[in-house]
């Protein structure tokens, strides 16, 4: 049996999946603070199928643990910093 390694990408699809699964579940009654419409469905959903393929991609480049780590960890904080800055110039 092969060792469970967790990674960042692997926490982020997790959270992202389990935001995406609540958003169907939502009614009118109970709506929280986040509330999706379909596009933003969508997009979610993109962004967790998207964190999926490239913790394999980042997975089969890289054999060590530590490394995958430091690798994950800074593509996370890339994206965030390029949506910062989209968000800031479009929205």
């Amino acid at each position: 049996m092969k060792k469970l390694r967790i990674t960042p990408l692997n926490i982020v699809a997790a959270l992202a999946l389990a935001f995406f699964i609540i958003s169907f579940f939502q009614t009118d009654k109970n709506r929280g603070h986040v509330d999706f419409s379909v596009f933003y469905k969508v997009i979610f959903g993109g962004m967790v199928l998207v964190a999926f393929i490239t913790d394999m991609i980042f997975r089969f480049i890289f054999k060590d643990l530590k490394r995958i780590w430091f690798v994950e960890l800074l593509f996370i904080a890339l994206t965030v910093i390029l949506f910062l800055i989209l968000k800031k110039y479009y929205f």
